[in-house]
């Protein structure tokens, strides 16, 4: 039967369905304070947003913790595998409020990425109208295309009612416990949606931070000209300031003076407190030639013209350091180069001439002028020199760390900058000289496309600064598993950097604050024990939304002592939800430690006990396109759909799996799939051999090729298992496959298959391999398992090692074959690209020559004492007949201490009561076939005269013609 993937797959598919294959329900929880049952596996991975369609990288999210799922099935656990759908916030409004003006991008991403046809455009211009249509046909049509085990009786929306009486249980019951507070607090502010947004909500700049500027109160006669700054201290090495001629600038009254800033200025100082009333625009040349006043020195410094300000940024007028950045350093040097254009904005170049950097800090490695240093050794002649930039940041870092302050400073002279910034900044602040501002440290843009700036808003956020939930939140992660492990500290990291978190929006889509319906809970806020809902959520629609209040949900998760008249039915589906708590495993992408992930954990550990804290997360990497990023906003993704519909499901799952670690950043390319494919088509077409022709029932006597070849299978079926504990998704599938593939390689070499052993020994193989593979193509193994067997793959129990079939020696004398093999090939290799012709190329004869039984007793003593070259000289050296054999005894013991290396002791005990020259004789026959040759295998002795020496597992090997 020829492989059609497509045919096969659609069968099974609809099965599944048919038998609703994987909807899990508990077994034996009666007790609702007993119910957790230790064959319970709960994998969790994050709800997708269905603003847009699935593509390939999505389709790897939701695999990874799918070939998990089946694995636990098939070794005897009950799994819950669920999904749902997130459309909390506004990307899916502003999805459709763009599709509704007709924008070409919005429309040009949903028919030509998404291939939404121009009769169903009009099906997506209510938010979860747009929704449905991507939830149906693309997530959920690709999740059951892919052959997801997922369990399609607890999916949910966000906004369904049900769950939003369970999100307002959750903030009821962190407002009453003093974890919710409301106050002013920075927040990211979309200026188009005039309402703060969070990290799912931005288009651009998702890891920007928050960073608190200086503002240096410069004057201009009654006008204040604020310059913005990260590095306070340096406010005594203004030489001269810049401003970008041809930009909008406003004179404006801020909180009752006159201010001169950038046009852009002006909004975001009204967004963080400050009273603003523009009064004229004016372009930055106003300023150009003009002098400020420094006031910490009360120096005038000359105002510059210069095209890389960035207008946008902060107040739009930056003040220049040229003793200390490398930047400013270079910038200067320019100024004073290009008369003409200073004379173009009426300076005159001899003011720009006399202005020399002046020094502030001294630092150890630089001279003087520590830019000036920085910017000669790098060989730096242009502000365009990429260079600039590594310079301009190491002089930054070392400054910070290790500059000293001079004597001019007073109090804080002599202090290193990491020190006293803090201290300096707040005294001239307290002084009146400075002020405060906010600012992105990379651009932020929303995806409805508006301007994300910094704003001081009165909200409800979250008290992740609150130390006693910090504890817990730490507590958490030290109890769970973190894999890959290195990613332990990231969450402890994140836990301790981690302040207030504005938990609400002004609208969207989503719960209502309960106490206060003018706001919504944001995306990443009502989304950090949602799994717990699903243990749930397929009953609850049993039960009306009315009845499930505060008191309905404390007795749920509390238990019947939680309120005073506890609601039967809840308690009945506390049962269920303790049945599956934990979450056993939840898969998540990297990038959510800093957000989602922590805040799952922070949650958990104050809602829930111990006994229902998260086990485990696994992390995962990004996926690549043809080795570039994906993006669906550029049409650069390749849609589930259509890989499956070019390869099958099969052939996409394990390309997903096998290219890389979960954690791992993979690159999908078509090549390499297509190879996936013909090597997926060569298993099924040697498997159907098998099963047309499986050999005898009873094993029968097994030939040593055989033997060997079982063994294999067994260390094979060990180190699938060890990698699926621990998620490694490449290790177990390539050592299942691809290695595996070798050793059949070398079995068909060495045996006759049509002996019905043999014919028995690919039938245990295949009925193992597929049983092993299940997790990875389900399809495929489930269709052949059962033509094998008559039981599908996934129903039949995971392989355990049988230590019957494991033969270590078998294993160590069949690698000395392989190795010998190896070795004549390539010894008649050079021979034949030899310049001339060469007999022995085509040998007659081959002779092998065993090491001597000295140099064999010998590696018996390195395989007791180990890799210890004086422990082995000194046992050896006991033996009058090795003593006498001086420094050929060293030279050997060196070499086999170094084949002995890295391999462990089962290894280097089989290697020592290995009989080589047994071994060898026993293979002749075999290896006479390989060479068309007569094969000599003979030992080193007296009466044996080798032209090379040999020594214990690296026969000396001579190729003769007649």
């Amino acid at each position: 039967m020829d492989y059609d993937p497509q045919e096969l797959e659609a069968r099974w598919r609809e099965r599944w369905a048919e038998e609703g294959r994987y909807e899990a329900d508990p077994v034996g929880a009666d007790d609702p304070d007993t119910a957790a049952d230790e064959d319970a596996t709960f994998i969790t991975v994050p709800y997708p947003y269905p603003s847009g369609g699935m593509h390939i990288g999505h389709a790897r999210t939701y695999t990874v913790p799918d070939v998990y799922a089946r694995y636990r099935r098939q070794q005897g656990d009950n799994v819950l595998f669920p999904i749902a759908w997130h459309v909390t916030g506004t990307p899916i409004i502003g999805a459709v409020e763009r599709l509704k003006k007709g924008e070409e991008e919005q429309l040009s991403v949903l028919r030509d990425t998404y291939n939404v046809s121009e009769d169903t455009l009009a099906d997506l211009e209510t938010p979860m109208g747009y929704a449905r249509h991507f939830i149906e046909q693309h997530y959920k049509k690709g999740m059951k295309d892919l052959g997801l085990s997922i369990d399609w009786r607890r999916e949910f929306t966000t906004n369904d009612d049900r769950y939003s009486q369970f999100i307002t249980w959750q903030y009821e019951t962190l407002r009453d416990r003093g974890l919710l507070e409301k106050g002013l607090h920075p927040v990211k502010y979309c200026t188009n949606e005039k309402q703060p947004v969070t990290t799912h909500d931005l288009l651009e700049g998702e890891e920007a931070e928050f960073q608190e500027y200086t503002l240096v109160r410069f004057g201009h006669g009654d006008t204040v000209v604020p310059m913005a700054t990260l590095r306070p201290e340096t406010v005594r090495g203004v030489t001269n300031a810049y401003i970008d001629p041809d930009a909008d600038y406003v004179i404006a009254d801020v909180d009752g003076e006159e201010w001169f800033v950038s046009a852009p200025a002006v909004e975001k100082l009204q967004l963080q407190g400050h009273d603003v009333t523009p009064k004229r625009t004016v372009a930055g040349e106003h300023l150009v030639g003009e002098r400020v006043t420094n006031p910490i020195t009360g120096e005038e410094v000359l105002v510059l013209p210069a095209d890389f300000v960035d207008a946008e940024n902060a107040t739009g007028v930056v003040m220049s350091v040229p003793a200390h950045s490398p930047d400013d350093y270079v910038a200067l040097q320019e100024a004073k180069a290009d008369d003409e254009r200073l004379r173009e904005y009426g300076i005159d170049p001899a003011d720009v001439a006399e202005i020399e950097p002046i020094p502030i800090l001294s630092i150890e490695g630089y001279g003087d002028i520590p830019a000036k240093t920085a910017v000669e050794e790098a060989g730096i002649e242009s502000s365009a020199d990429p260079a600039l930039e590594e310079a301009t940041k190491e002089l930054y870092n070392s400054e910070f760390h290790s500059g000293r302050l001079n004597d001019e400073y007073g109090e804080f002279a002599d202090e290193i900058v990491e020190d006293v910034r803090g201290r300096f900044r707040d005294a001239y602040r307290d002084e009146g000289a400075f002020g405060t501002m906010q600012e992105f440290s990379e651009e932020v843009v929303c995806r409805c496309g508006g301007d994300v700036v910094v704003a001081e808003q009165d909200t409800w956020f979250l008290r992740y600064n609150d130390e006693a939930w910090k504890q817990k939140a730490h507590d958490v992660v030290s109890r769970m598993e973190a894999i890959p492990e290195n990613t332990r500290g990231e969450y402890d990291h994140t836990i301790d950097w981690l302040n207030e978190w504005p938990c609400i929006r002004n609208y969207g889509l989503g719960t209502r604050l309960p106490w206060d319906d003018e706001f919504v809970i944001e995306p990443l806020s009502d989304s950090t024990i949602y799994m717990a809902y699903y243990t749930i959520a397929h009953r609850l629609d049993e039960i009306p939304v009315e009845d499930l209040d505060r008191e309905f949900f404390d007795a749920l998760f509390y238990g019947a002592d939680a309120v005073d008249d506890p609601d039967e039915r809840a308690l009945e589906l506390r049962a269920e939800w303790l049945y599956w708590y934990p979450v056993t495993y939840r898969f998540s992408a990297n990038d959510l430690i800093s957000n989602h992930l922590t805040f799952y954990l922070f949650h958990h550990a104050e809602l829930f006990d111990e006994a229902q804290w998260p086990a485990g997360i696994v992390i995962m990497g990004m996926g690549l396109l043809e080795g570039e990023k994906m993006s669906s906003s550029k049409g650069h993704v390749v849609l589930p759909g259509a890989a499956i519909d070019e390869y099958g499901a099969d052939t996409v799952r394990f390309f997903l799996l096998n290219s890389a670690e979960p954690w791992q950043d993979y690159d999908w390319r078509a090549e390499q799939v297509e190879s996936v494919q013909t090597q997926l088509e060569r298993f099924w077409n040697r498997a159907q051999d098998v099963v047309d022709d499986p050999g005898p029932e009873e094993r029968p006597d097994l030939a040593t090729a055989d033997r060997w070849l079982l063994s294999r299978l067994q260390r094979t079926v060990a180190t699938v298992t060890e990698a699926m504990e621990g998620s490694e998704t490449r290790t177990a599938s390539q050592a299942a496959f691809y290695d595996f593939e070798e050793d059949l390689r070398w079995y068909r070499r060495r045996a006759d298959r049509s002996r019905p052993a043999a014919r028995w020994t690919l039938r245990e193989v295949l009925e193992t391999r597929l049983r092993l593979l299940a997790p990875f193509v389900p399809f495929l193994t489930n269709e052949l398992h059962e033509r094998l067997t008559g039981t599908p793959a996934e129903d039949a129990p995971w392989p355990e090692v049988d230590d019957d079939l494991l033969d270590r020696g078998i294993e160590a004398a069949e690698t000395q074959i392989e190795r010998l093999v190896d070795d004549v090939q390539g010894i008649r290799q050079s021979l034949q690209n030899a310049d001339e012709d060469v007999p022995e190329a085509d040998p007659d004869r081959i002779r092998v020559t065993v090491a001597a039984d000295w140099k064999h007793d010998v590696f018996g003593t390195v395989a007791d004492l180990g890799a210890d070259q004086g422990a082995v000289m000194g046992e050896v050296m006991q033996d009058p007949d090795l003593r006498e054999r001086g420094n050929a005894v060293n030279d050997l013991v060196g070499e086999l201490i170094e084949f002995a290396r890295g391999r462990d002791d089962d290894e280097l005990d089989a290697l020592a009561g290995l009989d080589e020259q047994g071994a060898y004789e026993r293979a002749a026959d075999f290896l006479g076939r390989e060479f068309d040759a007569e094969i000599v295998v003979q030992k080193e002795g007296e009466d044996v005269e080798a032209r090379k020496q040999a020594v214990p597992f690296r026969p000396a090997i001579e190729l003769e013609a007649e």
